[in-house]
């Protein structure tokens, strides 16, 4: 099939759509939020008494420390006690100038927990029946593997997945094979709070694309960048989606050539996963549109349908949004940048 492509020069646009919406006073809804450092623990065990001290943090994190070793350092419940014991410590070696530079990033948590915390103000005021958890854990894993979580008692941080985009680690081949330069690109601190209410509103509203057209999964993945936006207002836009501040002003922009990339090829319909999943999720880039186009353009476009939408019925609340027929929603938008 030959497809219409609309090209997207690099221009620079002082031009923004950030919605302005005011946010609720929230200041007198009591959340209790605690930080446990788990990596400070973890790198200071005694290697002549490791196997001891692993039983130790076992007891202090109960509900996190056998997560951390079977599943983020994949050791196998099957192998031997000494090999198990040696792997854990050849990775506390390897891993200690990460767990160094980590403390020079955050030696002080605070601001990050204080960000939380209003995050969480707003997910209650929204949503004061989810029971979210009330404590974070922080800890340091493989650069190539897990990083934030969202488990039944805490709010996991990776911490490896928050030292700067310029850490040198993250441009390795080793690395960069998992986490090419456009994700790693977010590896910094401020996407700390971004990536936890992210798995909040996961867990809140799981993604189930199957077998739906291009125009709902754009319109779910909206609603869920409005939803994040809500919970967290002092974020950029560009931050909330995971783009550059550059490609967020040329996305803006140029948003009716995106809708005219869906409209004109007659995408919107389509259930092929094929052909969506280039529009919808991690990408570099979107072809059609350019080099310099970001990818996820289909959830830039889905999210300006609901911002449409909300300016139009403003007084819908968040929990009637998120329960909204994606269909419905579009069509009682009207969007048409």
């Amino acid at each position: 099939m030959k497809y219409i492509v609309i090209v997207i020069t690099l221009v620079t646009l002082t031009a923004g759509c950030k919605n302005k919406n005011k946010t609720p006073d929230v200041s007198n809804i009591a959340i209790t939020l605690s930080t446990e450092r788990y990596e400070n623990d973890f790198f200071s065990l005694d290697s002549a008494q490791l196997r001891e001290g692993l039983g130790k943090l076992a007891i202090k994190y109960p509900s996190f420390h056998n997560n951390f070793i079977y599943t983020i350092l994949n050791v196998d419940p099957r192998w031997p006690l000494d090999s198990a014991t040696q792997y854990i410590y050849g990775f506390i070696k390897a891993y200690k100038p990460v767990f160094d530079s980590s403390q020079k990033v955050f030696a002080d948590f605070s601001p990050y927990e204080k960000e939380l915390k209003k995050a969480l103000q707003y997910l209650n005021y929204y949503f004061p029946n989810y029971k979210a958890p009330h404590k974070i854990i922080t800890y340091i894993g493989p650069l190539d593997g897990y990083g934030d979580i969202l488990d039944n008692e805490h709010i996991v941080v990776g911490l490896h997945q928050h030292l700067g985009k310029n850490f040198s680690l993250y441009s390795t081949e080793w690395v960069s094979q998992t986490y090419p330069a456009y994700i790693s690109q977010r590896f910094t601190p401020g996407y700390i709070s971004i990536n936890a209410m992210k798995n909040i509103i996961s867990d809140m509203y799981p993604d189930r694309p199957e077998d739906k057209s291009l125009l709902i999964q754009m319109v779910e993945k909206g609603k869920r960048l409005y939803l994040l936006q809500k919970l967290l207002p002092q974020k950029e836009d560009y931050q909330l989606i995971g783009y550059t501040e550059k490609q967020m002003k040329e996305s803006y922009g140029h948003e009716a050539a995106i809708w005219n990339l869906f409209t004109q090829n007659n995408f919107l319909q389509t259930i092929d996963n094929n052909l969506i999943k280039n529009y919808i999720g991690e990408s570099p880039k979107t072809q059609e549109l350019g080099e310099s186009a970001p990818g996820n353009i289909g959830s830039f476009a889905g999210w300006q349908i609901v911002k449409k939408y909300m300016d139009k019925y403003p007084d819908t609340p968040i929990k009637d949004l998120m329960a909204m027929d994606a269909e419905k929603l579009y069509n009682d938008a009207k969007y048409k940048p």
